[in-house]
């Protein structure tokens, strides 16, 4: 297979169209009021968790890994005790998200050993960069179409490549959103990993984002746009290998993240509102409304008395009496499965999934 050509290399004036540039007009604007919007919620880490799981939901059902909020729900509330191997599989993907997030806040970069990290976490093995030949790819007609880079020594330098693109600012003029675009295809076809590599490569997505200064934390999640075009997605991927027709992957990506950030700008909203009409319910009838509590009740859709516990720093009977009057009152509601209560925070739940909890 002949090398990769470096990404630098391509022509400027390829992405300075008029149907790009207004594309990315638009893209632009609507990550920019995103950004702003996500600001409007004190506590970040609200945001990170709740979005985090919609989108490892919708990034693992693009690799036919399938659960139903429910599910990811309790999963977050009893990672320890959870039965469904889905679940398990599409929460890791919220915390590799976070290890890599914590990782460009740490450093500024995004680097191979990060990217190494995400995987691990992804895939809870240390196999690392492949030392073996990658699937290629084969059309219906049993035709090799694509085989990715197959041995180790070429995998890593095409990787270093790639990680000088990300990191070196100067190294390539084109706007991040364009640059995002070509990052995630070179990730996907040197498929630099035994498994996970598409996973990885949609986490990588928006941790560049956020190591551009385009977002402040991880809340683009381009996945549902990605699940509902699957074909389209697949096919653009290969048409750059067999057509060099970067311009139309370059526009499918923008299209992405001109669609899927008002989603996600609606839910924000959403969820600040729910938050607010919460705090203002409680504060008013409850002695033992605080922030904390707040906070608890919107980090996780489905809470538990041991959460309680710890954010609060209150006794187990403390803990049991707040959640269960509030049960009471109706804003949140008592769910027994077994041997575990699990009590949903109704309002934020509706939000999360719009009333459906189908997959």
């Amino acid at each position: 297979m002949p090398a990769l050509m470096p990404l630098e290399h391509l022509p400027l004036e390829r992405f300075e169209t008029a149907t790009i540039l207004k594309k990315l007009a638009s893209a632009s604007r609507n990550l920019a009021e995103l950004k702003g919007v996500a600001a409007s919620i004190p506590h970040q880490g609200i945001l990170i968790n709740t979005l985090g799981m919609r989108e490892a939901k919708d990034s693992s059902a693009i690799e036919n890994i399938v659960t139903t909020h429910d599910e990811l729900f309790r999963e977050d509330a009893s990672p320890d005790g959870g039965v469904n191997p889905a679940a398990k599989e599409v929460m890791r993907y919220r915390q590799a998200l976070r290890v890599g997030f914590e990782g460009v806040q740490e450093t500024g970069l995004l680097t191979l050993n990060q990217v190494i990290a995400i995987q691990v976490e992804l895939e809870r093995n240390t196999a690392g960069i492949r030392r073996q030949a990658g699937t290629a790819l084969v059309n219906g007609a049993g035709e090799t179409v694509y085989t990715p880079p197959q041995d180790h020594a070429t995998i890593l330098a095409a990787m270093g490549d790639l990680e000088r693109f990300i990191n070196d600012d100067g190294l390539y003029a084109a706007d991040p959103l364009i640059k995002m675009a070509l990052i995630h295809h070179r990730f996907e076809s040197i498929h630099p990993f035994y498994d996970g590599n598409g996973r990885t490569g949609r986490i990588l997505n928006v941790l560049y984002l956020v190591k551009q200064g385009l977002l402040s934390i991880p809340v683009l999640y381009l996945s549902r746009h990605i699940v509902r075009t699957k074909s389209e997605y697949y096919h653009l991927l290969q048409a750059v290998h067999d057509q060099d027709s970067w311009e139309d992957w370059v526009l499918y990506m923008l299209t992405a993240v001109e669609q899927t950030a008002p989603a996600a700008i609606q839910t924000v909203h959403g969820i600040r509102t729910a938050l607010l009409a919460t705090k203002h319910q409680i504060r008013a009838k409850y002695s033992f409304y605080s922030q904390d509590l707040i906070n608890n009740l919107f980090t996780h859709p489905y809470t538990k008395i041991s959460f309680l516990e710890r954010d609060l720093g209150v006794s187990r009977t403390t803990a049991t009496k707040y959640l269960d009057i509030l049960a009471e009152d109706g804003i949140l509601r008592k769910l027994k499965v077994g041997r575990s209560n699990y009590y949903v925070n109704v309002v934020l739940n509706q939000v999360l999934t719009g009333g459906d909890q189908s997959p």
